[in-house]
Formats: structure tokens, C-alpha cells, sequence
């Protein structure tokens, strides 16, 4: 059965193949990046691309609109833009912090927050978060802010599954391990990933597909790596 799906995040990397993916396997998708060039080049059917600036209000509330206009629910919701400044903790100011904060955490809040009347019964959100941001695991030098606000999206997630639990929207996030994606090749120049961007969508999209059936509130760790 075909699902209205929203991804972020969708000029490159894994969110790029979610959408090929989605939109090949008859899905509608409405597919959320600064740079749409990439998507709007595969001119790919039953995909809406919006240019959106999620740390924008403005930009935001016009994606809203398009799934107004044209949806009457949201069946998966796929957080996956995110934003990485690699510094030593004593360089990062206040403002970088801010950057990686608006886009990993307060975006995810905002665009979630925008969607809730349009996620009924059934619906599943998915948030893409980093063993960066897991309790216990291995941290890396130079990745303060990025790791905190991963780890912050996850308690967020929790606590939504919680609070939407009797409207029965599910709320996961998983936790990636390293993909071989532009921001890893940013974070970790030499290091050379097990997975390919195009395999940990295929993963991701059977997960926001099929997942919420077996998990809600839940944190899964989907690396086979450090990092």
C-alpha cells in the first residue's frame, strides 16, 4: 500500500537513496533540503522536492502547506538532515553549537511538532541519530556538539513516544555507526566506512516501513563499527 512519506536531509547521502527508494516502491514523497538540484535531476515520479531551510520557520511552515494542500496524513516521517562542525570543544562558540543544535535537534522538534496533526494511527517517526550520541559508546575528539545533540534527539524521541503513545504514532531513532557519506568523509578524512549510504537506506527503509510494528520509543544501534 502506498505511504506519503517525508524525509530531510535529501540532497546527498542516505537521504538521496530513501527518496529514490520510497518513490521507486510507489510511494509519495515529499523530499525536505537546502539544495534540491540532485533530486529534481532524477525527475523522479510521486516526489515533491521543496527547497527548505528547516532551521527556518518560514521555509518550514511552506512544506507544511504543500502536505496540507495536498495530503491528508503523513504515514512516515524520516529525520535525517543533519549538520556537523568538527572542532576542538575549546574552538566551538556559542554560535556553532547553535548551528548544530537548530538543525539536529531543534528542526526535529519544530518539523515533528508541525506534523503531529497530520500523523495519525499507524504513523512512524523516524529519526536518524549517531553512536556519537548513545550513552556508553565510544566519543571522538572534535565532535562535542555534534555528539550532544544526537544524544539529545534521542531522549526527545523517547519522551514523544510516550506523550503520542494512545494516538498510537510510533516514535524510533536509530543510531548509525559510520556511513560512507560526505560528512563522514568531513569528520573522519582517511577513514573509510563499512556501509554504503545506499545500503543503510535500504535498512532505514524497511525499518520506517515495517518497524513501528515491533518498536516504539526505542533506540536501535545500527553500526557494526567504531566509529
Amino acid at each position: 500500500m502506498s505511504k506519503n512519506v517525508v524525509i530531510t536531509g535529501t540532497s546527498s547521502g542516505i537521504g538521496f537513496e530513501l527518496v529514490k527508494l520510497f518513490a521507486q516502491n510507489g510511494h509519495t514523497v515529499l523530499a525536505l533540503s537546502r539544495n534540491t538540484k540532485p533530486l529534481e535531476a532524477l525527475n523522479l515520479a510521486n516526489c515533491t522536492v521543496i527547497s527548505t531551510d528547516l532551521s527556518n520557520e518560514n521555509q518550514v511552515s511552506k512544506a507544511v502547506e504543500f502536505i496540507k494542500n495536498n495530503w491528508i496524513q503523513v504515514d512516515v516521517l524520516i529525520h535525517n538532515a543533519g549538520k556537523l562542525i568538527h572542532k576542538p570543544f575549546t574552538d566551538l562558540t556559542s554560535k556553532d553549537f547553535l548551528e548544530v543544535y537548530a538543525v539536529n535537534v531543534f528542526a526535529v522538534a519544530n518539523l515533528t511538532k508541525k506534523l503531529i496533526p497530520f500523523l495519525k494511527k499507524g504513523s512512524h517517526v523516524v529519526t536518524i541519530s549517531s553512536m556519537g550520541g548513545v550513552q556508553g559508546s565510544m566519543k571522538f575528539p572534535g565532535l562535542a556538539a555534534y555528539s550532544s545533540a544526537k544524544g539529545a534527539v534521542i531522549t526527545l524521541s523517547e519522551l514523544l513516544a510516550e506523550e503520542y503513545k494512545e494516538q498510537q504514532i510510533a516514535f524510533n531513532v536509530l543510531a548509525l555507526g559510520a556511513v560512507q557519506t560526505e560528512m563522514l568523509a568531513k569528520a573522519f578524512p582517511d577513514y573509510k566506512a563499512p556501509v554504503s549510504a545506499q545500503e543503510m537506506a535500504n535498512y532505514i527503509f524497511d525499518f520506517a516501513l515495517k518497524g513501528n510494528k515491533f518498536y516504539n520509543g526505542k533506540l536501535l544501534q545500527v553500526s557494526s563499527s567504531t566509529p
